[in-house]
């Protein structure tokens, strides 16, 4: 038609590289650890950044995952159907080794850091794949304490083949793990679970009974799940598949209908004398779950760190490239200083993300970094998180109408913004956490301030912040009450340490007068005057072409 000439339109945000175009996360990859993995990563971001992978993220979405119970013939199969896109989503996953690659034989050193990178940059095309590829690398680990589990499962979990077969898995390449821990009844409080295991002498495994509220990546070939033993609560390691290659007594009864997370599907499952063996010590199901909690809690803030980048790369684009009122709208001081304080926001996250990854790698070895680890983990899962829904809002709020559109990609984002949040402990089961190892462990917040003390003499607003922390958890009373602000007040002061050492200082100044000196104001966009905003929104956005 004739009155149809498009004009002032942003290009699409596609043909770019994801790794290249993002320094924080190119600096932080050599600083911790793994300049090493460089070149794979940057392969990597290419691929994320190209329309094929896109489309990819979309169609995975738009066409959700489908639950079959029972075969035209009325045999019960217990199968999800997936679009063909989740599935080259879950390709490339694997194939770069997001979900096992700390645990293969010869990982090298910074393994934690470079498959932390990579889930980061994969996790920005599409979040949902990412729960099966995160179970599978927090469940490895967890089976150490049965050795002969490990031999079994660790070949097929770290194969570098995908292979979405419905069989047994000693028949497939490749396998994926896992879990389901929550029922109806307790949700976070797993010792109300009332799954039953009891012991079959003449088989010499157990049989699980009960209802699971939660199962993740309910397709996966290896689960682990709580029950109730006669010694109590315990961990089993329960296979899709039967050791005769017939299926488990494992009934698919549902999948959930989530606010996002959309192409992954999440199930409820009815266990039916299912059998199962048990991992860890009888009556210490907790305690051995806890080593695959401490790896979700990580892709926890992985996960929101990426979708932050993703939809401050967004932001940065639509503005670099749409005028208003006679210019770009990244030329015009409220927009500028919008899209600046996301960009501090979201290179903090992405800071924090890379240093405790940093912290895994090194926990073996090193005391200091294993201390700090315990507490450091739960500070960012629950900071990062909380974080992430308000800023995914306002850069869809930088894109006006546009933004509010699926196809711009930010309504997924938006959908997806609180699940990091909640998933492995909300934001209360967290604080608890964080106050429980201050209790027990109080070796850790000694590591976590000298941590912050590296910083010193820097900033003298950090400085500041760092003696108002220690005062605070000084003061005797009640700290549950208070603990939500302790612990905010605990991931402000280890955020503006990082950045304040490692970070772009236009970066580390605006956040340490924003978030520490309290200049700032409640929302984005309320950055004090003095700053080189221009410098945070030129280095956080994407060059394309």
């Amino acid at each position: 038609m004739a009155t149809h000439d498009v004009r002032n339109q942003p290009p699409p945000l596609e043909d770019y590289n994801l790794f290249d175009q993002d320094p924080a996360l190119v600096e932080g990859l050599a600083r911790e650890g793994a300049g090493w993995a460089e070149p794979d990563l940057r392969a990597l971001g290419q691929r994320a950044g190209s329309p094929e992978a896109i489309a990819w993220g979309f169609d995975a979405n738009a066409h959700p995952p489908v639950l079959r119970t029972h075969d035209r013939f009325g045999n019960r199969i217990d199968r999800v159907d997936y679009h063909p896109s989740y599935h080259q989503l879950m390709a490339v996953a694997v194939a770069h080794d997001l979900h096992a690659g700390p645990w293969q034989a010869d990982a090298p050193s910074g393994a934690h850091v470079a498959r932390a990178a990579g889930f980061y940059l994969w996790s920005q095309v599409e979040a949902g794949h990412g729960c099966p590829i995160s179970m599978t690398y927090s469940v490895l680990p967890a089976l150490r304490p049965a050795p002969d589990l490990l031999a079994l499962w660790q070949p097929r979990l770290t194969s570098l083949r995908y292979d979405p077969t419905d069989g047994p898995a000693g028949a497939k390449t490749g396998a994926l793990a896992g879990m389901a821990m929550t029922e109806k009844q307790g949700g976070s409080d797993v010792r109300a679970n009332t799954t039953s295991a009891v012991r079959s002498e003449d088989e010499g495994w157990y049989r699980l009974t009960g209802h699971k509220w939660f199962c993740s990546a309910p397709m996966g070939d290896l689960f682990l799940v709580l029950a109730q033993a006669p010694e109590g609560l315990t961990c089993f390691a329960l296979p899709r598949w039967s050791p005769d290659g017939s299926r488990n007594r494992v009934c698919l009864q549902r999948l959930k209908d989530k606010l996002g997370n959309r192409s992954n599907a999440s199930s409820e499952i009815e266990l039916d004398g299912a059998w199962a063996e048990p991992l860890g010590p009888l009556g210490r199901g907790v305690a051995t779950i806890i080593e695959m909690v401490n790896h979700t809690r990580l892709d926890c803030v992985i996960g929101a760190a990426a979708g932050m980048r993703q939809a401050v790369a967004q932001a940065a684009h639509h503005a670099a490239h749409r005028h208003a009122f006679g210019r770009r709208l990244a030329d015009q001081p409220l927009m500028v200083n919008v899209l600046a304080d996301l960009a501090v926001e979201s290179e903090a996250a992405t800071v924090t993300m890379l240093r405790l990854a940093g912290a895994y790698d090194r926990a073996g070895g090193v005391e200091h970094e294993a201390r700090f680890r315990r507490l450091a983990a739960a500070v960012a899962k629950y900071w990062v998180c909380k974080r992430q829904p308000p800023l995914v809002a306002e850069a869809l709020e930088c894109m006006g109408g546009n933004g509010f559109i699926e196809e711009s990609i930010l309504p997924r984002l938006f959908r997806e913004s609180p699940l990091n949040g909640i998933w492995e402990g909300s934001g209360n089961v967290i604080c608890l956490d964080v106050l429980r190892a201050m209790e027990r462990q109080p070796e850790s917040v000694e590591a976590f301030f000298r941590e912050l003390d590296r910083a010193r003499g820097a900033d003298h607003r950090l400085d500041r912040a760092i003696d108002d922390l220690r005062t605070q958890l000084g003061q005797p009373g009640d700290r549950e009450a208070g603990a939500r602000r302790m612990v905010e007040n605990m991931a402000l002061a280890l955020q503006g340490a990082l950045l304040v050492r490692y970070g772009h200082p236009a970066v580390a100044d605006a956040f340490c007068a924003s978030r520490l000196a309290g200049d700032g104001g409640q929302a984005f966009g309320t950055l004090p005057a003095g700053l080189d905003l221009a410098a945070i929104v030129e280095r956080a956005t994407p060059k394309v072409g």
